[in-house]
């Protein structure tokens, strides 16, 4: 064996003989948040608190979703298993009836002796978590949801009419507001309220809190509004329908075109586009959104901090997907490209990632959105290709828990393994490789597998449609499959059967392919001009393994 490689391994063992007191977990998941936050390099958007958050932790640089809809990333980062495995492609079944009696992620923490706590939107809500969010196999005590979620897509939005409406755009005075709050500011008041319990109990706990913004409709409070002017908002760089895309990759954003404000534009379907002066207030509100977030995990993690809780928890922040704003003419998630699948990743692991807090210090004060100017580094990052649906395997590893076995070819049957594999052999900092004598190279050498993201996408039709967006089961006919390695994203439209849930990969429909070395926005198709070979021949792998 190498001497790097063992020195690695070496590293590798330090960490985990560190972890092995079971620490607390503090698992955090945002609704439809691309990486536009400062640590990842948006020189817009204001996130103190996330960035603060980062410059202890982690950051992983290409993180990608595995379906970029709600029910079905959730289900897949939840179980550790693939959208084919865990059958769910749109939000109306639930897996341990329809697939597999999968373990969950909290489940498995449950079953090591940790008080695991649901806060807000984690699993999606409704028939694909069998309308109690996987309770009692995944959580110790029932989920709390926040009182008024049940408003968010009513008439609560105040237009230039004086008249409440459904909007799109619905930055809003929380005073006026139902109940005189908003579902987030509630979900970090519960995650509070929870961590203050087990602080008193000494009680190991997973606490997962699902924050519902940047989610449409952008119901946010007004004053962020002003951390944004619209004279500073720029459309999307690239905010045309590529010539070379196949209509079947297309999304026709139909959950955009329902609300009320977008519907008085009178666009047409199916490309739009939407009026220029409209893409700056959607790309202004997502923006205030994110800052609005950013605000209620300040709190959260500054509540850690109040409690001593951050020198023994984990924090993990991601995003179930992401989410287009305006980039090749679409918006919103429903497709394969990175804008939609691509999702912010970081783990903070106290003494790993960051040194642990001297008493009666902090690692998360809480920062001003409106008067901290951050200026934040990310304590170690990674440009490595890794998947949500290696959540699983990574945390159980951090925790000092056994990991899950990676599952067989057909794991339907299993209910205990992981499709996706444990990330933290990419932890090792810089401080530690030089402290173990060996480098980058060296402790990687002996991974010959090229990192490579997989994803997918189905559709109805080759055209776009109605139902394009969000098909449900029994009308999808076509799936897109789609992988990303550091140097391209490669997609292939294929046959698809419901009632076998089998892809027919000689029954290709369209492709797509984008060197995203000279093309970063994913804008020049070269599929119609390129040998495939290799590329259906990886994700054919793939499909078996």
């Amino acid at each position: 064996m190498r001497r790097g490689r063992w020195l690695g391994l070496c590293c590798a063992a330090l960490l985990l003989g560190a972890l092995r007191g079971g620490k607390n977990v503090l698992f955090i998941v945002v609704d439809d948040l691309r990486p536009t936050l400062g640590c990842y390099g948006d020189n817009l958007v204001k996130s103190p608190n996330i960035d603060q958050l980062a410059s202890q932790s982690v950051v992983f640089q290409n993180a990608y979703a595995q379906q970029a809809v709600c029910a079905p990333s959730r289900v897949s980062f939840l179980t550790g298993r693939r959208p084919d495995t865990t059958r769910l492609y749109d939000f109306y079944s639930y897996w341990r009836v329809h697939a597999g009696n999968y373990s969950t992620l909290p489940q498995y923490f449950k079953e090591n002796g940790y008080t695991t706590m649901s806060v807000g939107k984690v699993f999606h809500p409704g028939i694909s978590s069998n309308y109690n969010d996987d309770y009692p196999y995944s959580w110790s005590i029932p989920p709390f949801h926040p009182s008024t979620e049940k408003y968010e897509n009513t008439k609560t939005c105040k237009g230039k009419d004086g008249q409440l409406h459904a909007n799109l755009v619905c930055p809003v005075d929380v005073a006026e507001v139902p109940e005189g709050t908003l579902p987030d500011i509630q979900s970090t008041e519960e995650a509070i309220r929870l961590l203050n319990i087990m602080k008193r109990k000494k009680q190991k706990f997973f606490l997962a809190v699902g924050y519902h913004k940047p989610h449409i409709p952008l119901r946010y409070p007004q004053e962020f509004l002003k951390l944004y002017p619209l004279e500073n908002i720029t459309l999307a760089p690239d905010p045309w329908v590529p010539e070379e895309l196949p209509p079947v990759a297309y999304n026709p954003w139909t959950d955009i075109r329902e609300r009320e404000d977008v519907q008085a534009l009178n666009i047409s379907f199916p490309y739009g586009p939407i009026p220029e002066d409209f893409q700056r207030l959607i790309r202004q509100s997502y923006f205030a959104a994110v800052s609005y977030l950013d605000m209620q995990v300040g709190l959260l993690l500054n509540a850690l901090d109040d409690l001593k809780l951050s020198r023994n928890t984990i924090v993990v922040f991601t995003a179930d997907h992401g989410w287009s704003l305006g980039e090749h003419g679409e918006w919103a998630k429903y497709s394969n490209f990175d804008v939609a699948t691509q999702v912010p990743l970081m783990f903070y692991v106290p003494g790993k990632t960051s040194s642990f807090a001297n008493p009666g210090g902090r690692k998360f004060p809480y920062l001003d959105p409106f008067t901290h100017v951050s200026n934040l580094i990310p304590q170690g990052q990674t440009k490595k290709i890794v998947e949500l649906v290696s959540l699983f395997p990574t945390l159980a590893e951090l925790a000092g828990l056994l990991i899950p076995a990676l599952c067989p070819e057909t794991s339907f049957d299993v209910a205990l393994c992981s499709e996706g594999e444990s990330i933290v052999r990419y932890f090792v900092s810089m401080e530690e490789k030089v402290d173990c004598g060996g480098d980058d190279s060296d402790y990687y050498q002996d991974d010959q597998k090229e990192p490579i993201a997989f994803c997918q996408y189905p559709r109805p039709a080759d055209t776009p449609q109605w139902n394009s967006d969000k098909p449900r089961l029994k009308d999808i006919k076509i799936m897109g499959y789609s992988m990303r390695t550091v140097d391209y994203r490669y997609t292939v439209w294929v046959g698809f059967n419901p009632n076998n849930f089998k892809a027919n990969f000689q029954d290709i429909h369209a492709g797509e392919l984008y060197m995203v070395g000279t093309d970063p926005g994913q804008d020049h198709n070269i599929y119609n001009n390129s040998l495939h070979s290799n590329f259906v021949k990886k994700i054919l792998e793939f499909l078996r393994r």
